[in-house]
C-alpha cells in the first residue's frame, strides 16, 4: 500500500509486517518473556496434579487402601493447588510488567514515526485516521501486550500440558481427544480466515466517523455560515452506517464461531469416557485414569475458553497492530544527513503542480529569490499563491520542476535543515498546553528569559503577556475565546474570563502572536508568510509585520500579501494568475506599467472605506 490509499488512510501492515514487529518487540525484552514462559509452565504442570491424584484416590480407595493414603494424596491435592496459584500470580505480575513496558515502546515509536511523516501526508490522511491509531488503536495495542498475550500464554501452556496428560494416561484416550476437538479447529480456521478483513473495514470504519466529527467540529463556523448543516449531518449518518455494518458483520462472525466451539467441549468428554469404559471392561486401563483422563478433558474447556475469546481479541488487535504498525510504511521525513546548502538562495525552475482531485495549480513557474530579499507574493484568489508558498516550504513536492535552497532541491533537505533554512507561518496555529514559556521554548530549547521577552516585544505581545497572572509561567488552556473585552480577575484582552481549572484560554490574535514569537525564536534565513496576520486588526498587523522586518533584517522575507501595503514595502513584487507568474519587478515599476498589479493597487488605494484584498 502507498503513503494513502484511494480512501486518503495511512498505510496497513502487512500480516508478516505484523509478526515480525512482534517477535522484535519480544527480543527487546526477551528474558522477561522467558520468565513469562517458564512461570506458566510450572503452574501448569502444578495444575496437572490435582486429577492425576484424584485419579490415585479412586484407586487407592477400591484396592483397600486405608484413609492415611486418602489424606496424604488429598494433602498433595492441596500443595498443588497452592503452587499453581502462587506460580499464576507471579506469571501474571511478570506478564503484566513485560505488557506495560511493551505497551511503552509502542507509543513512543508511533509519536516518533508520526512526528517523522511529511506534512503532506497527514494533510492527505486527515487528522482522524491518526487520532484513531494514536488513541483506539494503540489502547487495543496496549491491552493485547499487558492482558490478553499473558492469558493466552497461560492458556496455552495450560491446554499443551492437559492434552500431553492425558495421552501420557492412555495414547488411545489422548487420540480421542484430539479427534474430539477437530470441531474446533474447522470453526476457527473458518473464523480466522474472515476476522483480519472484517476487523480492518471496522477500524477503518471508525478512523472516518472520526475524522467527519473533527472536521465538522473545527470547520463548525463555515458549516453555519455556508448551511451545510444538512450535508454534514448526511455525511456523518453514512460514516455512521458503514460503522454499524461493519460491526455487525465481526459481530456475525462471533456469534457463528463462539456457539460451535461450545458445543465442541463436550465431545471429547464424551469420546473418553464411551472409549475409556470399553478399555476398562477389558482390563486396559483402570478406573481411576478413565476418571483422570474425563478430569483432564473437562478441565481442558476452561484454558481453550481462554484460547478462543483470546484469539478473536487478537483478530481485533492484530488488525489495530497493522493500522499502527502501518505507520512504518508510509513516507518518512528525508534523514539528517542531507547536504549542506551552499547559500541562502532560492530557485523555482519550470515547477508545476496538481491536487490529486484538481486541475494543474501551477503552470512552469520560475522564479528566483535572493538572500536577504523582501518578496511579496500576490494575485487574484486562486492564483496559486499558497500553493507556491507550501512547495517553497518543502511541505509539498512539484511534480515536475525543481524547488531549491543553495543548490539543494528543498525536497532533499532533512526536517532539522529544513527549518533552519525556510520557515512557512500561515494563520493556522496552535497554543499547546502548558505555560507561555514552554509554548515559546518549543523553538528554542536553550533560550532564557531575556531572548524570550526579546521575541515577544518582536512581535508585539510583551505587554499582555506581562499583564498575565503569572507572566511567563503563566498556565494557558486549549481553545480560542471570544476575543473582546477584559477577561475576568484582570487579564488583558484578548483572553477568554471562561477558565478550565484557573487556566486562561487564549484567542486566535494572542494565539498567532505567540506562533510568530516562536518564528522569531527559531531564526531561520527564509520566513514565509502566508497570512500570517490575518486574525490581527490592520494597526496590530501593520505594526507586527514591522517588527518581523525589523527583526528580520538581513533574512529573506517571502510575503503571500493579501494586504498590498505588503507589497509596497517590499524589494521585489511577483504577481500570479491562473497559475503562472505574469509580473515580477519592484512596486514602483509594476505601479508604472500599468498591468495586472497596477490595477490591484489602484483598487485597493483608491477606496479607504473597502480595499478589497489581493486573494
Amino acid at each position: 500500500m502507498t503513503a494513502t490509499d484511494a480512501s486518503g488512510h495511512l498505510p496497513v501492515a502487512e500480516p508478516a509486517d505484523v509478526r515480525r514487529a512482534a517477535w522484535r518487540l519480544i527480543r527487546v525484552d526477551g528474558r522477561a518473556f522467558a520468565a513469562v514462559l517458564a512461570l506458566n509452565a510450572l503452574a501448569a504442570v502444578a495444575g496437572l496434579a490435582g486429577p492425576w491424584l484424584l485419579g490415585r484416590i479412586i484407586d487407592e480407595v477400591r484396592g483397600g487402601g486405608g484413609v492415611r493414603a486418602v489424606d496424604r494424596l488429598a494433602l498433595a491435592i492441596l500443595v498443588c493447588a497452592l503452587a499453581q496459584l502462587l506460580l499464576a500470580r507471579w506469571a501474571r505480575y511478570v506478564g503484566f510488567r513485560f505488557g506495560e513496558r511493551t505497551l511503552a515502546r509502542v507509543r513512543e515509536e508511533f509519536v516518533d514515526r508520526t512526528l517523522a511523516l511529511p506534512s503532506s501526508v497527514v494533510e492527505r490522511a486527515g487528522t482522524g485516521d491518526l487520532t484513531a491509531r494514536g488513541t483506539a488503536d494503540v489502547t487495543a495495542v496496549g491491552t493485547t501486550l499487558r492482558d490478553v498475550g499473558p492469558e493466552l500464554l497461560i492458556a496455552s501452556v495450560q491446554a499443551l500440558f492437559v492434552l500431553g496428560a492425558v495421552f501420557a494416561l492412555d495414547p488411545l484416550l489422548g487420540a480421542c481427544s484430539v479427534v474430539g476437538l477437530l470441531g474446533i479447529w474447522g470453526a476457527l480456521r473458518w473464523y480466522l480466515r474472515r476476522a483480519r478483513t472484517a476487523y480492518l473495514a471496522e477500524g477503518a470504519a471508525t478512523s472516518d466517523v472520526a475524522e467527519i466529527l473533527a472536521a465538522t467540529a473545527v470547520g463548525a463556523r463555515t458549516v453555519e455560515a455556508f448551511g451545510l448543516r444538512r450535508r454534514r449531518i448526511t455525511a456523518s449518518r453514512d460514516a455512521l452506517e458503514t460503522s454499524r455494518r461493519t460491526r455487525m458483520h465481526t459481530l456475525y462472525l462471533r456469534t457463528v464461531f463462539f456457539p460451535i466451539v461450545e458445543v465442541s467441549y463436550i465431545v471429547p468428554v464424551v469420546g473418553v469416557l464411551l472409549v475409556g469404559s470399553a478399555l476398562h471392561e477389558h482390563g486396559r486401563i483402570s478406573l481411576g485414569a478413565v476418571v483422570a483422563a474425563s478430569l483432564y478433558l473437562l478441565r481442558l474447556s476452561e484454558p481453550l475458553d481462554q484460547i478462543l475469546m483470546r484469539v478473536e481479541q487478537l483478530q481485533s488487535s492484530g488488525a489495530s497492530f497493522a493500522r499502527v504498525e502501518g505507520l512504518a510504511r508510509a513516507p518518512q521525513a528525508v534523514s539528517a544527513d542531507s547536504p549542506t546548502p551552499a547559500d541562502d538562495r532560492i530557485d523555482v525552475t519550470g515547477v508545476r503542480y496538481s491536487y490529486d482531485r484538481g486541475g494543474e495549480v501551477l503552470r512552469g513557474v520560475d522564479l528566483t529569490v535572493r538572500p536577504g530579499e523582501r518578496l511579496a507574493v500576490v494575485g487574484p484568489s486562486g492564483a496559486g499563491k499558497t500553493t507556491l508558498s507550501r512547495l517553497l516550504a518543502g511541505i509539498d513536492e512539484p511534480r515536475s520542476g525543481t524547488v531549491s535552497v543553495g543548490g539543494v532541491p528543498i525536497a532533499a533537505l532533512g526536517p532539522e535543515q529544513l527549518r533552519r533554512q525556510v520557515v512557512l507561518v500561515t494563520q493556522e496555529h496552535h497554543v499547546f498546553l502548558g505555560t507561555v514559556r514552554d509554548n515559546l521554548l518549543i523553538a528554542d530549547p536553550s533560550a532564557g528569559d531575556a531572548e524570550l521577552w526579546a521575541a515577544l516585544a518582536a512581535v508585539g505581545a510583551d505587554d499582555w503577556v506581562a499583564g498575565l497572572p503569572n507572566g511567563l509561567d503563566t498556565e494557558l488552556g486549549p481553545g480560542a475565546g471570544t476575543g473582546s473585552g477584559t477577561a475576568s480577575g484582570g487579564l488583558p484582552q484578548g483572553l477568554d474570563s471562561a477558565r478550565q481549572g484557573g487556566t486562561p484560554v487564549m484567542d486566535g490574535s494572542r494565539s498567532q502572536q505567540l506562533a510568530l514569537a516562536r518564528v522569531v525564536l527559531a531564526d531561520p534565513h527564509t520566513l514565509i508568510l502566508d497570512e500570517a496576520t490575518a486574525l490581527l486588526d490592520p494597526t496590530t498587523a501593520r505594526h507586527t509585520e514591522r517588527a518581523l522586518a525589523a527583526v528580520l533584517e538581513g533574512r529573506t522575507v517571502i510575503a503571500i500579501a493579501h494586504r498590498l501595503h505588503t507589497a509596497h514595502d517590499a524589494d521585489r513584487v511577483a504577481v500570479m494568475e491562473n497559475g503562472r507568474l505574469t509580473e515580477l519587478g519592484t512596486h514602483d515599476s509594476l505601479v508604472a506599467a500599468g498591468g495586472a498589479y497596477a490595477a490591484l493597487w489602484s483598487s485597493w488605494h483608491g477606496d479607504d472605506e473597502t480595499r478589497p484584498s489581493a486573494g
